[in-house]
């Protein structure tokens, strides 16, 4: 018996560095350096827009929508405020809740799916009927009910998008936890007397790592928009600068009838660009965590020499 699980331990394929060298990886990838840039610029303006704008962008000005020109380059809105001053400062708030509250419901989604996969039996009965029942709610409805009882402010909105956001990646974490806690390493680990905690910790989760990087994208993606569009539907706080309250007040002082684009345009731009290059980074997590996705080595080149044998004398000539 102590043979057998020698033997099983020396063999063991853990993975403690599967996250360090799939960021490594994605460091080699091109969509993902194109998406990781795209979001670099998007922190540094939002921690640098105290700095550009330090006069509140929220305080109203004569003057009234003037579109784009030298003194503001993304205009002004009906109430005299800077456009781009308004983009920059919403960056903040939208990003910060985004990436907090991805963080958070992936964290949530990790445990339950760890939890579940690893200990069985009646926990996992009761865990995977509460994540049956948070895919089978609508999210949207789930979110306005949870938004409109709870008090405004950023951490309402991190609390309601943490809540109905963990559901899905919980499902699939479960099931990859379930295929790899049928292992013979984990089973090793078990024999020794390893605590389960660290058993998760150290043999399970790291050779998750793809899919852990790939569902806390998602997350990051999910809060960003839906944070959007809670605002957008006047459930946030009105007095908070983002890029959702700003397409909540251009859409009250009537700019998308009047054409006055130069309002909405850069928050909803900045939306889509996010979005954009966090899909990015996980169409990249999943070209290098898939090999059908790889791209093919390039074929020899047609002007090459290539070898000929010619009849049964095994002659070769080059053609």
């Amino acid at each position: 018996m102590a043979t057998t699980q020698t033997a099983l331990m020396a063999t063991a394929p853990r993975n403690p560095r599967g996250l360090v060298r799939l960021l490594r990886n994605l460091g080699r990838n091109g969509k993902a350096v194109a998406g990781l840039v795209i979001i670099l610029l998007f922190v540094l303006s939002a921690l640098l827009a105290p700095v550009i704008f330090p006069e509140d962008p929220s305080r109203i000005l004569d003057g009234g929508a003037t579109p784009p020109n030298g003194e503001h380059l993304l205009g002004t809105t009906a109430k005299g405020q800077d456009v781009l001053a308004l983009t920059l400062w919403g960056s903040r708030a939208s990003l910060f809740v985004g990436f907090t509250a991805g963080l958070l419901a992936t964290l949530v989604a990790v445990l339950i799916g760890l939890a579940g996969a690893y200990f069985g039996g009646v926990l996992d009965d009761l865990l995977s009927l509460a994540t049956n029942v948070f895919l089978l709610i609508p999210g949207l409805p789930l979110l306005v009910i949870l938004a409109a009882f709870l008090p405004p402010g950023l951490g309402t909105v991190i609390v309601v998008l943490t809540i109905t956001g963990w559901a899905g990646g919980a499902r699939i974490l479960r099931a990859q936890g379930m295929s790899i806690r049928g292992k013979d390493y984990v089973a090793a680990s078990i024999v020794s007397g390893e605590r389960p905690l660290r058993i998760m910790l150290r043999d399970i989760l790291p050779n998750m790592a793809s899919i852990v990087m790939t569902t806390l994208l998602g997350c990051i993606i999910g809060s960003i928009g839906a944070q959007a569009g809670l605002e957008f539907l006047g459930l946030g706080d009105s007095n908070t600068i983002s890029w959702g309250t700003n397409l909540f007040w251009a859409t009250s002082d009537g700019s998308l009838m009047l054409g006055q684009w130069w309002i909405f345009v850069p928050s909803g731009l900045a939306i889509a660009l996010i979005a954009f290059a966090l899909s990015l980074c996980n169409y990249a997590v999943d070209e290098i965590t898939n090999p059908r996705l790889r791209k093919p080595r390039r074929a020899a080149s047609a002007s090459a020499p290539t070898l000929v044998t010619i009849g049964d004398a095994g002659r070769e000539s080059r053609s």
